[in-house]
């Protein structure tokens, strides 16, 4: 595992890179990963704007502050993805605002389809979903894991699908309307919990 993760590593962008990765992407009508179609590009197109908008409007809640100045020791968060991804485009700015708010904590970003092996060590419920965060100590070793959403989205998610059998278009915007009024505040949630690990 430690090898997969330390050449997973070697190909990672920053926050800022991956942002600028994928919209050099999209003004050549391209979206990430080895699967292009025009359904990608329009979701990579629509999650760039999501992910623009949410850089400037994330605001972190008091208590998430708190508990990310009390990390003493470095981490790193490797994160797993695609520009495609609608999951990613609400969590990532999330993410990102996190790891800025603290020198303690490298947000690092891959894509999921160039660094299998290390997305197959990280599967959920034996599918390989995204995005998924793998989080480092300095020395590399895996302290945890979380992803492909947060708590109330995945249990949204998990009900629909047991009720339904899969996800459907409305169920898909419906879940964008509930990330667009929950603010990233699901996310700073479970990673008050995890920054504690």
């Amino acid at each position: 595992m430690r090898e997969v993760i330390e050449n997973s590593l070697k190909n990672a962008l920053s926050y800022e890179g991956y942002r600028a990765f994928v919209s050099a992407l999209l003004t050549n009508g391209k979206a990430t990963g080895m699967e292009q179609s025009e359904a990608l590009t329009n979701y990579s197109l629509l999650n760039d704007k999501r992910m623009k908008r949410l850089d400037k409007t994330i605001k972190l809640s008091k208590e998430t502050l708190q508990e990310f100045q009390k990390i003493s020791e470095p981490k790193t968060w490797l994160v797993l993805t695609e520009g495609w991804c609608g999951d990613a485009a609400q969590s990532l700015p999330v993410l990102n605002k996190i790891a800025k708010s603290t020198d303690k904590i490298d947000l690092k970003v891959i894509l999921r389809d160039e660094n299998l092996p290390l997305m197959d060590l990280f599967l959920t419920n034996g599918g390989r979903s995204i995005p998924k965060l793998i989080a480092l100590d300095k020395d590399n070793n895996v302290i945890d894991s979380w992803g492909p959403r947060p708590t109330t989205a995945s249990k949204m998610v998990a009900d629909y699908k047991e009720k339904n059998g899969a996800l459907d278009p409305q169920f898909k915007q419906d879940l964008q309307l509930w990330y667009n009024k929950d603010k990233g505040e699901n996310v700073q949630a479970d990673f008050v919990r995890f920054a504690t690990k």
